[in-house]
């Protein structure tokens, strides 16, 4: 079926935001008294942030679970400066748009954190719609956030294509029915991203862009 939509995950597919993340998040640790590995946040970046919590601190309380989301934002934004998009993103974007394709950004971000990403990917004109943690109260990878963006590209799972780099991503994706890509520019190996659902793997939105007659 042709593609109507293509929905994109952003930290880590269109912009070089995974290790600022990795980076915020063991400093928030560190400030309330964890040390946390930081190869442990990175293999958990892209899901729910109440999973990743508990998969790199354990089990802890609603209040030191908020108190440790408020102090990885704050140091998230302080090192928002770093936010780079990938080689080609913008491009990329431009590229699927101007084929009359929906592009949709399919993230759980949060409101300012999106803000953020969206000033370093510099693609509005391109953008038709996104998503960010207000729209589900559960994110990858549960399928709710994708729901949430083919609703926004009036466009069904059959006529999608999601574009991501994490396990996370591509398990979301096929729990809705979603073919789907993976990149490497986020940091997780091939083997693993064909293993979580995806088709077939790219360097990067680079790639993706010299790629596109075939990937559409």
């Amino acid at each position: 079926m042709t593609v109507r939509t293509v929905l994109f995950d952003v930290d880590g597919t269109l912009v070089d935001s995974n290790y600022l993340h990795v980076d915020a998040w063991q400093r928030a640790f560190a400030d309330l008294g964890v040390a946390v590995d930081a190869w442990r946040i990175h293999r958990a970046i892209g899901q729910d942030s109440a999973r990743l919590l508990s998969s790199v601190a354990g089990e802890r309380d609603d209040a030191w679970a908020e108190r440790a989301k408020s102090l990885h934002g704050e140091h998230f934004r302080a090192l928002s400066p770093r936010l780079r998009a990938f080689d080609g993103a913008a491009d990329l974007l431009g590229a699927i748009a101007a084929r009359g394709i929906r592009v949709v950004l399919a993230t759980s971000a949060p409101e300012d954190e999106l803000a953020l990403l969206r000033e370093a990917l510099d693609a509005d004109d391109a953008i038709h719609a996104a998503t960010s943690a207000d729209d589900v109260e559960q994110a990858k990878p549960d399928p709710g956030i994708l729901e949430v963006a083919l609703r926004r590209a009036d466009a069904s799972a059959s006529e999608a294509l999601m574009i991501g780099d994490s396990v996370w991503d591509l398990t979301a994706a096929a729990r809705a029915q979603i073919r789907s890509v993976g990149v490497l520019c986020g940091g997780v190996g091939a083997a693993e991203l064909v293993d979580a659902g995806a088709q077939s793997v790219y360097e990067g939105p680079a790639a993706l862009l010299a790629e596109l007659d075939d990937l559409l």
